[in-house]
C-alpha cells in the first residue's frame, strides 16, 4: 500500500480549496456530443446486458469493446491476460493515462424484469451449468468507456499525451487485472502515469460522483480450512472426535478476532460463507470444511489477521483431541485499492466544474474488494478508483425513510438508472482525462 504523506483530509480541503472557486465546466461541444452519441451508448448497454459473460470467458464483449475502439481510430490489441483489451490513442507529447473498465458478469440469475434482462446460461470453470448477469454493473462502465473513448477521439486538438483504454477480464475473480500485468501490460504497452476507473453504487444518488483519498476498497482473501476428526455412530458421540463441534467452535472463535484483537480503528471483517461436512443425522463425519472470506485495509493487519486463524483453528483442534491437524489454506485475492491523496484533491475540483458541486460527494471506505489496486501498487503509476451513485434519488430517499434497502450490486434485482448514472460517468471520465493531458501541462 502506498502510505499518504499528509493527512487525507487536509488534502481534500486544499485541493478543493487552492486556487479558483470552481473548475471550469466541460467545453460546450462535448456536451452536445455527448447527447448525440447517447443512443448509440444505450445501444450498447443492451446488447452487452443482453449477453454477459463469466471471468476469463469474455470473448464476445471483449471483440465488441476491440471493434469499437479500432473503429474510434486507437491501436487494439488482444488476448491480454487472457481475453484483455488494450486500445491506444497516441496524441503527441504528453502524460499517459489508463482508463479501465471490467468486462466480466457474475453467475446470478437475473430477476429485474428488464426488456432486456439476460436469460443467458453457461458452464462455470468447475463445469457447473449456471446462469450469467451483469449484477455489478460492467454494462454501465464499458458503455461509459465506450462513450469517453469517442469524445476523447473525437477531439484531439483538446488534450496532448497517450490514452490507454483498458478492457479487464474477471474483476469479479479479483484476478483479472494480475492477469493482465503477468501478460506484461505495462511492459508491452506504454506504462501510465496515472490510472482511473469508475464503479456504480447503490448507496448514492444516480449520477453524483463519490470519492474517497487514502485506503478506499479493503484487501480480499480466501481462507479454506480442514477439520479432521475420527467419524462414527452418531449414537455413540464418546468413541468418536466430532469435526462438526470443532468447526462450531472455530465460527465462534473467529469472531473474537475482530471483536478482541483487532484495533477497532483499522477495520477487518472475517466471515465464513460455506460449511460442508457430514451425509446425514446419525454419522459422525471425519472432516468437516470451511471457507471464509476475509477483509482488511493495512498490509500489516491483514498479515496478523491471517496468521490468528490459523492459531485458533489449530488451537481448537488440540483442546478438541483431534487426530490429525487441520488444513488452513490462504488463498490470496487482491489488496488494498489505495486512492492517492494528492492527486485526488486536485481530480475533486475537476469533478465539480465537470458535473457541477452538488454532483461530487466524499463517501466512507467500503470493505468490498476490487482488483484495480493492482495497477496502482505498480511503481510510478497514480491511481484513483472513483464510485458513481445509481439509484433513482426519489427512490433512494423513500428507501431510507422507509428504513428499507433497496437491492445493491451483486443483487438479482440490482438494475442502475441508466441514463443519468452513464451520463455523468463519461463527464467524469472525460474531465479527468482532459485534466491530466492538457497541452498546457
Amino acid at each position: 500500500m502506498k502510505p499518504a504523506r499528509l493527512p487525507v483530509n487536509s488534502l481534500i480541503l486544499a485541493g478543493v480549496l487552492a486556487g479558483s472557486a470552481s473548475a471550469a465546466p466541460l467545453p460546450a461541444p462535448f456536451a452536445t456530443q455527448l447527447a448525440a452519441n447517447y443512443p448509440a451508448i444505450e445501444t450498447l448497454y443492451q446488447q452487452l446486458h443482453r449477453n454477459p459473460e463469466l471471468g476469463f470467458s469474455e470473448v464476445q464483449t471483449a471483440a465488441t469493446l476491440a471493434k469499437l475502439a479500432k473503429e474510434l481510430g486507437y491501436e487494439v490489441s488482444t488476448g491480454v491476460g487472457g481475453t484483455g483489451v488494450v486500445a491506444i490513442l497516441r496524441n503527441g507529447p504528453g502524460p499517459t493515462v489508463m482508463l479501465r473498465t471490467e468486462m466480466d458478469a457474475l453467475p446470478v440469475l437475473e430477476k429485474t424484469s428488464l426488456a432486456f434482462a439476460s436469460t443467458v446460461t453457461t458452464k462455470n470453470s468447475a463445469g457447473d451449468m449456471v446462469p450469467v448477469a451483469h449484477a455489478c454493473g460492467h454494462d454501465l462502465h464499458m458503455s461509459a468507456w465506450y462513450g469517453t473513448a469517442k469524445l476523447m477521439a473525437d477531439n484531439r486538438k483538446a488534450w496532448s499525451g497517450t490514452l490507454m483504454l483498458i478492457g479487464q477480464p474477471s474483476e469479479e475473480t479479483v484476478a483479472g487485472a494480475a492477469a493482465m500485468l503477468k501478460d506484461g501490460l505495462f511492459q508491452r504497452f506504454p506504462k501510465p502515469d496515472y490510472a482511473l476507473s469508475m464503479h456504480d453504487d447503490a448507496s448514492g444518488p444516480s449520477g453524483t460522483i463519490m470519492y474517497h483519498a487514502g485506503a478506499f476498497r479493503a484487501s480480499s482473501d480466501v481462507v479454506n480450512i480442514t477439520v479432521y476428526g475420527q467419524g462414527g455412530h452418531g449414537a455413540v458421540p464418546h468413541e468418536t472426535r466430532d469435526p462438526i463441534v470443532m468447526a462450531a467452535r472455530i465460527v465462534l472463535a473467529l469472531q473474537t478476532l475482530v471483536s478482541r484483537e483487532n484495533n477497532p480503528i483499522d477495520p477487518a471483517v472475517i466471515t465464513v460463507g460455506s460449511i460442508h461436512g457430514g451425509t446425514q443425522a446419525n454419522i459422525i463425519p471425519d472432516q468437516v470444511t470451511l471457507s471464509l472470506s476475509v477483509r482488511t485495509f493495512k498490509p500489516e493487519v491483514r498479515q496478523r489477521v491471517l496468521a490468528s486463524i490459523a492459531r485458533e483453528v489449530k488451537g481448537e483442534a488440540l483442546a478438541a483431541g483431534a487426530p490429525k491437524v487441520p488444513l488452513v489454506e490462504v488463498k490470496p485475492g487482491t489488496d488494498s485499492v489505495y486512492n492517492d491523496p494528492e492527486l485526488m484533491a486536485r481530480m475533486v475540483k475537476t469533478l465539480q466544474g465537470a458535473v457541477g458541486p452538488e454532483f461530487v460527494k466524499e463517501m466512507p471506505p467500503k470493505m468490498t474488494s476490487e482488483d484495480f489496486s493492482q495497477y496502482g501498487l505498480q511503481p510510478g503509476v497514480k491511481a484513483i478508483l472513483l464510485h458513481v451513485g445509481a439509484v433513482d434519488p426519489a427512490r433512494l430517499q423513500a428507501a431510507i425513510k422507509a428504513g428499507q434497502p433497496l437491492p445493491g450490486t451483486h443483487s438479482p434485482q440490482w438494475a442502475p438508472d441508466f441514463k443519468p448514472t452513464v451520463t455523468n460517468t463519461i463527464k467524469a471520465e472525460t474531465a479527468i482525462l482532459l485534466d491530466l493531458m492538457a497541452p498546457s501541462r
